[in-house]
């Protein structure tokens, strides 16, 4: 998009009472979105049949916006920004109920991304669940997936570094502005993903991590993919409510069973019993989302991990479970 447009689209994105569904009300209507700012204030109102409260809140909010700074902004801290009318913006992503106009990201989205999962679960996640998310991301990548998740502590930072640790593509998803990184113990890992993939947000810059802005985030996530896979889950589950927007977007849900005695596991054992699929392993879910297995498998590079080992320590590994282990 030409950058006298694009400034317009971030100008309307910075207003946070306007939002997808009234901005794209406003593009049908007007044409354009740099059309639509010029216009005066009471036919935007007649439009959008704003009250008389919220429309002096939104013309508040745009006579403090300059879009030249908008875009000045993206520019200064090396941002790339899509609109949903550029061409790279995620197919699955544009089919969803009122998707981002715009996101901003670093890293690289490729056409190749439409092939992905999603892996949630607990900020306090077992060393099961852990484990289980980090492999998945793993087997999903060497398959040839995009592993899509939240970069929040447990689950999601186990699925991301799976991905990464066998060169495959993942994508975070931010509930903040793309200038803050959050958890803040997560910037390395930040920068790993956009080596290998992207961070991405739909919240312009500044935007602070914030409760209400995560069930936004979450069908961003739900939205990239074809399927969602929950790890770990307590009852009241933010991952819960991603598996809510994938069910509502059409997508495939995937739950991981867990320890019958905890409570991380009563949300995923709710979505089994709701309908989820099971899952026992990688190729569980890419029989569902109908990926065929590239010549690459996980179990190829298992072979390939264990073949570099000397007999001893093949002895070791073979010791070795999956639970810990006293020494």
């Amino acid at each position: 998009m030409k950058e006298n447009s694009l400034k317009y689209w971030l100008a309307w994105n910075k207003i946070p009472d306007i939002g997808p569904k009234r901005f794209y009300k406003l593009l049908e209507y007007f044409g354009s979105a740099d059309a639509a700012w010029q216009v005066k204030s009471e036919e935007i109102s007649e439009v959008l049949n704003l009250n008389p409260k919220i429309s002096s809140k939104i013309f508040e909010e745009k006579n403090n916006t300059n879009p030249e700074w908008e875009l000045d902004l993206i520019y200064k801290h090396k941002i790339n920004v899509l609109t949903i009318e550029d061409a790279l913006y995620p197919e699955n992503l544009k089919t969803i109920y009122c998707p981002p106009p715009v996101l901003y990201f670093k890293g690289t989205i490729v056409e190749s991304d439409k092939n992905s999962v999603s892996i949630v679960g607990s900020r306090k996640a077992t060393y099961y669940g852990k484990m289980v998310a980090e492999k998945l991301g793993k087997d999903l990548a060497l398959a040839g997936l995009t592993i899509i998740s939240g970069m929040a502590r447990g689950i999601d930072t186990a699925a991301h570094k799976g991905a990464i640790s066998v060169n495959g593509r993942t994508i975070a998803v931010l509930g903040c502005g793309i200038d803050h990184i959050y958890p803040p113990e997560n910037r390395r890992l930040a920068q790993e993903i956009q080596e290998s993939g992207a961070v991405i947000s739909e919240f312009p810059l500044s935007t602070l991590p914030e409760r209400q802005n995560f069930p936004r985030r979450n069908r961003v996530i739900s939205g990239l993919s074809l399927g969602t896979v929950v790890v770990e889950a307590a009852e009241k589950s933010g991952a819960l409510i991603t598996a809510d927007f994938a069910l509502e977007q059409g997508r495939e849900v995937f739950a991981i069973p867990g320890n019958i005695n905890s409570p991380l596991s009563n949300g995923s054992h709710n979505l089994i019993k709701q309908g989820a699929k099971l899952v026992n392993n990688y190729q569980d879910i890419l029989e569902e989302i109908h990926i065929a297995l590239p010549q690459k498998t996980a179990e190829k590079e298992m072979i390939k991990e264990n073949t570099s080992l000397t007999e001893e320590e093949k002895t070791i590994y073979q010791i070795i479970t999956k639970e810990p282990t006293q020494i």
